[in-house]
This record gives C-alpha cells, sequence and structure tokens, in this order.
C-alpha cells in the first residue's frame, strides 16, 4: 500500500478515516460520509458512513475522472450542487452515482508530505449547496486527519498484529458490545451482576480478569483507569462526541471533558484517536 511506503501505516488510515466520517455525517449534516485512499494516483473508495447501497464500494476512480479524480489532479476542495447535471465532471462514473441516488456532493484531498493519502466526501441524496458549512466542515476533518497520520508517521509505535485489508465488522460490533455492557453495568445496583457484566467486558478486550496486569498489554507500562474513565474511553473508541457520552453516561459536557482530558494524560494521548490506539494496545480496549 501506498501510504505504507511513506510510514503512514495502513491501519492508521482506516481507523483515523472512519472516525473523521463520522464527525463529517453529524457536523456537516450530509445523508453519507465516504473516503477513498490514493494509491498510483487512482483513488479507491473504501470507507463509508451512512445510507448506502453498496455501489460505491471498491470503485477505483481514474485520474481525473470523478469528482475523486477531479479533486487529486487540482490539489484542492471541489463542491457540486447537483453531480449528475454538472456540465464541469467527466460522468464516467453517473452509473454508480445514480444507483446510490446522490446529488449535491463535495470532496477534499488529505495530503501527507506533500502528496495525497486520501479523500473525504460528503453527500446529500438530492440537489443543494454543499459549499458552506459542509465544505468547511470535511475541509477541517482532511486537515486534522493530515495532522493525525503525521503523528502516526512520526512517533514511534510498538508494531501491532496485522489487519485484515478493509473494515473488520466483526471487531466493530465487539467494541460496541463492550461499551454497551460497561454501560449497563454502570445501571445496576446488584454488585455481583455488575462486576459479572465487566469481567465479561474484560474478555472482549482480550484480557484477563481485572487487576492482574496482565493480557497484550503487558509488556507495556501499566495504566490504570477509573471505572468511569474506562466507561468514557469505551465510547470515546466508538468516535462519539462529548456531547453524546455525556448523555449516554448521565454526565455533563464539563465532567465527560475532564474524564477525556485525565484518561488522554494516562495513556500519554495527544488526541482521542491516539487515546484509543494506545489503549487497544494496552489491552483496556477490544
Amino acid at each position: 500500500m501506498a501510504e505504507r511506503d511513506r510510514g503512514v501505516g495502513a491501519g492508521d488510515v482506516r481507523a483515523a478515516t472512519r472516525q473523521a466520517l463520522g464527525r463529517v455525517r453529524r457536523d456537516a449534516a450530509v445523508s453519507l460520509a465516504f473516503a477513498g485512499r490514493v494509491e498510483d494516483g487512482r483513488v479507491t473508495l473504501d470507507t463509508f458512513d451512512g445510507r448506502t447501497v453498496g455501489a460505491l464500494a471498491g470503485t477505483r476512480l481514474q485520474p481525473g475522472h470523478g469528482l475523486g479524480g477531479r479533486v487529486i489532479t487540482l490539489g484542492r476542495a471541489h463542491a457540486f450542487s447537483d453531480y449528475l447535471s454538472s456540465r464541469s465532471i467527466s460522468h464516467r462514473y453517473d452509473a454508480i452515482i445514480a444507483a446510490e441516488g446522490l446529488r449535491a456532493m463535495a470532496a477534499v484531498p488529505v495530503v501527507v508530505g506533500r502528496r495525497p493519502v486520501a479523500v473525504l466526501y460528503g453527500a446529500l441524496h438530492a440537489p443543494g449547496g454543499l459549499a458552506g458549512r459542509a465544505l468547511d466542515v470535511l475541509t477541517a476533518e482532511a486537515r486534522a486527519l493530515e495532522q493525525e497520520l503525521v503523528l502516526s508517521r512520526a512517533t514511534p509505535r510498538p508494531v501491532p498484529p496485522p489487519e485484515a485489508p478493509g473494515p473488520d465488522p466483526l471487531r466493530e460490533r465487539v467494541r460496541a458490545a463492550y461499551a454497551d455492557l460497561r454501560l449497563i453495568a454502570g445501571q445496576l445496583d446488584d454488585p455481583r451482576l455488575r462486576d459479572a457484566l465487566l469481567r465479561t467486558a474484560d474478555t472482549l478486550a482480550e484480557r484477563t480478569p481485572r487487576g492482574t496486569g496482565e493480557g497484550p498489554g503487558a509488556t507495556l507500562p501499566a495504566v490504570a483507569l477509573t471505572p468511569r474513565e474506562a466507561d468514557v474511553l469505551g465510547l470515546v473508541a466508538l468516535g462519539h462526541g462529548n456531547a453524546r457520552i455525556g448523555a449516554e453516561l448521565g454526565l455533563t459536557l464539563h465532567t465527560v471533558k475532564g474524564y477525556v482530558k485525565a484518561v488522554m494524560a494516562k495513556l500519554g494521548a495527544s488526541t482521542r484517536l491516539e487515546a484509543a490506539v494506545l489503549a487497544r494496545r494496552h489491552g483496556l480496549l477490544p
């Protein structure tokens, strides 16, 4: 993969991109956010958040063609209020866009080391303007993603186990189940049942019962989180924002921010994404 040749791991690109797309869809109010990695000047669409019939998945855009190809060629963001009726696009991929029912679309390149590594998209299933707030959100997320990838390249990390290509739906469900078990446990009055659920959550994180100091993170410095910090971390790893975490856990926004700050400090992380990655390496998350 081209990203790996430049020191940017494929797993880092996928993990960071998934979280960025969740924020794009939420903050830009688009019906579909998606992304493609760039290899040899071509964009391969491989990550999605929102309503899709699957027609876009795996599509490889040729240089200069389609919105992604145009963005890579121009080296800057571009938007269409109605992709299918635009006169400034090649329309090589109209059948795929029509199958998805997409109309308004915007895209922004992600550039690391002066070379494009990905393209972020936002789209609506109706004609409309995406050049304002939506394009601002896409641009901000692209710049943040660039910083995440630069950090990943510049900071020495233990080599993680190889990942299967593409998103792993089973692992995503395990991570969601882990967060749900902790939420349910926190609502129980029976201490034995609560501890049983927390032990089950620990098995999903592939670590031995709490407090043993063993597991996949045993070779790393021990990191001790409070139960509530672990609850917050589990939801952060799912890409939830502070407001949603507060609603899930019954906490104020100020309190959630405090927990997130404390978790990042304990893990030595400078971003939420880095906190999730480091927590998994410590065996604190599935």
